[in-house]
């Protein structure tokens, strides 16, 4: 009996490969991902994850450099399976929808605790440039200010969102906001982390004349 592989080309066999690898990587994260929500950031250790895709620690580890690389992978597919379920893809997207989208995804947060620790511990350790999870904090941070700055600005025109503060600070400040009532909700799990977002944008909202709401003055964020 002939084996296929071993007549197949050279650049056929490193394609098949790089196929399996990726695949291999892919059932670490979707694991891994399941393991940290489950046992809580302490205990997913390297073993745990490892045990949960049948491969020793040394193997689990071939496919990613380090500890470090391997759980800033695991929170780059933490955000591809949010964005699947929460993302906004709409180019037209308005404030209300984004608001709404976001507010679920930090109710969400609240039933994956161990995600939310590990997000906040390698927050923490990857202010040190050095470190593999730096730029990934970096670009996140980027990338989610200027989509809340760009939606914010068209609210801004429209006259439904105050404009006493730019675009841009105010995109930061739901970052802080978010990201501050994390650390709170982790020292006390009675914080309502998605109220306390929400409440932010309703301080953001023009308010329409008697309507008694918060800002300046004009109803949905549409």
């Amino acid at each position: 009996m002939t084996d296929d592989s071993a007549t197949a080309p050279a650049g056929s066999r490193r394609r098949g490969s790089y196929a399996k690898g990726l695949a291999k990587r892919e059932e670490i994260l979707t694991r891994a991902l399941e393991v940290i929500a489950r046992e809580g950031y302490r205990g997913a250790s390297v073993k745990e994850i490892a045990d949960a895709v049948g491969l020793s620690q040394a193997g689990l580890l071939h496919y990613f450099d380090s500890k470090e690389e391997l759980f800033t992978a695991i929170l780059r597919k933490r955000d591809q399976v949010d964005e699947g379920s929460f993302g906004e893809h709409d180019a037209e997207v308005n404030l209300t929808r984004l608001r709404d989208g976001y507010v679920e995804l930090v109710r969400h947060n609240s039933d994956v605790a161990g995600l939310v620790q590990l997000f906040s511990r390698m927050a923490v350790d990857a202010t040190d440039p050095g470190h593999p999870g730096h730029e990934y904090f970096v670009s996140r941070g980027d990338q989610l200010r200027a989509m809340f700055g760009e939606v914010i600005r068209g609210a801004q025109a429209r006259g439904q969102v105050t404009d006493r503060v730019d675009a841009d600070t105010l995109a930061r400040m739901v970052q802080a906001v978010s990201d501050g009532v994390q650390l709170q909700w982790m020292h006390d799990p009675s914080v309502d982390m998605a109220a306390t977002v929400a409440a932010l944008f309703e301080l953001l909202r023009v308010a329409a004349p008697g309507d008694g709401a918060p800002g300046d003055a004009a109803g949905d964020l549409t």
